[in-house]
């Protein structure tokens, strides 16, 4: 099996900003295995809060044998970036040897449409709310904070689109004692969930503390080896691809979370369809659906999914599985 990679290049419809920095464009990693007469793909999102780099992530893909499978890949690579894209490409690849979509090798029912959250990107109050007002016919809004004068732009999204649900994501921005001040407000506004307002090494904070709203792990939450450690703070996990290292982990995260009485949250890095793809897999069903990856872009794969008011769709096989 022959294991290949490019560098590709997604332009954003527009900068987008969240409390770490902005961005213009996407930069992903494309995986395409091959067994002679098949190919299969995949894509990923190398992320500098986890210390990836599009380089350290080319290295490790390329560091595999030929031979690597989808279970000896969960020993050969750590969760992350580099393992999700290769993963995801030996899906895609044995679903096209056998036939077969890949949720019926997976064992599951076949998905369908999920609604998905819309992002809208850190800015001056006056922008958010015009922001909000441009998108307040989607059925549910994710606001991303995580600064000391965040009550502002939350007060001024929910008046651009006061019919619209509201999810908000801090990035780690806040501290104990800011999420605490806000936490009546979150519920006064109609907020529906709160995705890690502390920092991951710093969560120990929220036992204890009362969550009026229900509170997400993001960055605390990787895999499944994550979730002894959420007891007592959090009351959903994000589920993201680039974290688990692959719809492999995805899928066994999201039944030992359920299991452990957490809700899930299906969540993505900016990146394309492709990348989003295997993802709508593990949203059957989730509290909340995050992947809007593609509605953030200015251009994306040649066979793109499907959004439209009943959501996102499964992947067409032209696209991936």
């Amino acid at each position: 099996m022959e294991i290949s990679i490019t560098a590709d290049v997604f332009k954003l419809a527009q900068v987008f900003t969240i409390s770490r920095g902005s961005r213009t464009e996407a930069k992903v990693l494309t995986v395409r295995v091959t067994d002679g007469d098949h190919q299969g793909w995949g894509e990923c999102v190398p992320y500098a809060r986890y210390g990836e780099t599009l380089e350290s992530v080319t290295d490790q893909i390329m560091g595999l044998p030929a031979d690597v499978t989808r279970q000896t890949l969960l020993d050969r690579l750590p969760a992350g970036a580099a393992r999700n894209a290769v993963d995801c490409a030996l899906w895609d690849l044995e679903a096209k040897r056998a036939g077969k979509r890949v949720w019926e090798l997976a064992g599951l029912p076949a998905p369908k449409p999920e609604i998905t959250a819309y992002t809208l990107s850190l800015a001056e109050p006056a922008e958010m709310q015009a922001q909000a007002a441009k998108h307040a016919h989607r059925p549910l809004l994710k606001i991303k904070l995580g600064t000391p004068d965040d009550m502002a732009r939350l007060e001024a999204v929910r008046k651009g689109a006061p019919k619209a649900r509201i999810i908000v994501d801090a990035n780690e921005g806040w501290s104990a004692d800011v999420y605490a001040d806000l936490a009546p407000h979150l519920v006064r506004l109609g907020v529906d969930l709160v995705e890690q307002p502390l920092p991951a090494g710093e969560d120990d904070a929220l036992i204890g503390m009362e969550r009026p709203v229900p509170v997400c792990a993001d960055e605390s939450c990787h895999d499944r080896d994550s979730l002894p450690g959420l007891k007592g703070k959090y009351d959903v996990v994000n589920i993201k691809l680039d974290k688990t290292g692959g719809l492999t982990e995805a899928l066994a995260l999201r039944d030992a979370a359920l299991a452990d009485g957490y809700k899930v949250m299906v969540g993505c890095m900016v990146g394309s369809s492709l990348a989003m793809a295997p993802a709508t897999l593990v949203a059957q069903g989730a509290m909340v659906t995050d992947l809007d990856g593609p509605l953030l872009l200015a251009e994306d794969r040649d066979t793109p999914l499907l959004f439209d008011d009943k959501g996102v769709h499964p992947p067409s096989a032209k696209l991936w599985g």
